[in-house]
């Protein structure tokens, strides 16, 4: 869910229906042209030397089918970078859905440069948080200021940095990072990131503080009430969902609340400023997912789980969801969106090699506070966190940040989400 082709205000006529790419169950539905259809399905790995243990992993990106512009591009891309900053044990994965005219334009922009601006931060290892922060405000302050108009265009951004046994998730707009955990005889879904949209209280308090309008299409368009500012949730409502719309005009639209460019939406409360999760690996983390909206639109966390226990081979893994995340746009709209999905696979992480405990279900907070721009981190304990990263801002960008937070402490945790239908383990 995001902006403009998909991703905002935009309706669709009706159209034929059309493929699901290249997955072989879904042989009535015929691609409508080959070369889009599951692309950069190679195999690789990367040893995590310092504990031990070895990610193995596959990236599958497929272009949309959109009936009324059939060569669009694919608007989304990745970015995958092993060693950063020469260390062997630190490593980079990144999902990046663009939107707009110029989204192709600005996702490729940030996907090269945030993890450029990554790896020339002197202080990324000393001080992950502050400097994954600095590159997100940094990269979208480049973007500003280059040749890319990004006033009604941007990109979402998802991606996990991994150093050593730790993987900090950094998220801005509506991708999404899940783990998989082994719990007993079952496999959990853990979202490592949770989607920014107007759905989110927190997130809906805060833009309307930054002066947004919002409302669903119907809304706009007199088929609903305005005033009824309850939409239900995501999962129910995600057909006509709220939106974001400046005081006294009909754009832009986007349905999250955070991304990088977005320059007229930046106005009414879109920032740039990632919230980030943190991970102590353990034994029972088995793989972990970064992919874009067009896996998720329609497939749950744990139903992507289940799908990618059940392949040995990653890129098997990534096949099958996109197929089916393909089907399913299909069975409700007559287009799909672009689908992009990079499966990491932990192997050989041992009790010893780890540096937490032996469950990954155990999750209490890590409290990050801003204070004058620096943070202050207070570690609660070494698993999975939420927050809210605060760092600098335009004042009026800040006034928006921190005004909700007033009745809820300077720290913003976003608690874990429930677990859905959970994977059985065979015995033995």
């Amino acid at each position: 869910m995001g902006c403009v082709h998909g991703k905002c205000c935009i309706r669709y006529p009706s159209s034929s229906s059309s493929s699901d790419g290249d997955s072989g169950r879904h042989g009535e539905m015929k691609p409508f042209n080959n070369r889009h259809i599951l692309t950069q399905r190679s195999l690789e790995s990367v040893p995590v030397p310092s504990h031990k243990f070895t990610l193995q992993y596959s990236v599958l990106t497929q272009h949309g089918y959109y009936p009324d512009t059939v060569d669009r591009e694919n608007q989304d891309s990745f970015c995958i970078k092993t060693q950063i900053q020469g260390n062997p044990d630190v490593h980079f994965f990144g999902v990046f859905d663009g939107h707009g005219q110029f989204g192709a334009e600005c996702s490729n922009f940030v996907k090269d440069r945030l993890v450029e601006i990554l790896s020339s931060d002197s202080t990324l290892l000393d001080d992950p948080l502050n400097a994954y922060t600095s590159a997100f405000l940094a990269t979208n302050t480049e973007l500003h200021d280059s040749e890319i108009d990004d006033t009604m265009s941007g990109t979402t951004a998802i991606t996990v940095l991994v150093v050593g046994d730790a993987l900090y998730v950094a998220n801005v707009g509506d991708s999404r990072a899940v783990i998989a955990v082994k719990d007993g005889d079952q496999i959990l879904a853990e979202n490592l990131s949770q989607d920014q949209t107007p759905f989110r209280k927190d997130e809906y308090d805060r833009v309307k503080l930054c002066g947004a309008r919002v409302l669903s299409v119907d809304q706009v368009e007199g088929l609903k009430d305005p005033n009824i500012q309850n939409w239900g949730d995501e999962e129910s409502q995600g057909g006509d969902p709220p939106r974001l719309w400046v005081p006294n005009g009909m754009y832009p639209g986007t349905a999250f609340t955070r991304s990088v460019g977005d320059s007229t939406a930046e106005k009414i409360g879109v920032i740039a400023v990632p919230e980030i999760s943190f991970v102590r690996l353990t034994p029972n983390h088995l793989f972990f997912v970064v992919a874009s909206d067009g896996v998720f639109e329609f497939l749950p966390s744990q139903t992507v789980v289940d799908m990618a226990a059940a392949y040995t081979d990653p890129r098997d893994a990534c096949a099958a969801i996109a197929g089916e995340s393909y089907k399913l746009w299909l069975e409700h709209e007559n287009r799909t969106d672009d689908i992009t999905i990079i499966i990491v696979q932990i192997k050989g992480l041992s009790k010893s090699g780890a540096g937490a405990l032996d469950s990954g279900v155990d999750y209490r907070p890590m409290i990050m506070r801003s204070i004058k721009g620096s943070l202050d981190a207070s570690t609660v304990s070494e698993s999975e966190t939420y927050a809210s990263v605060r760092s600098d801002l335009s004042d009026k960008q800040q006034s928006c940040q921190h005004s909700v937070s007033t009745n809820r402490s300077s720290a913003f945790i976003v608690p874990s989400p429930m677990p859905q239908r959970p994977l059985q383990l065979d015995e033995g």
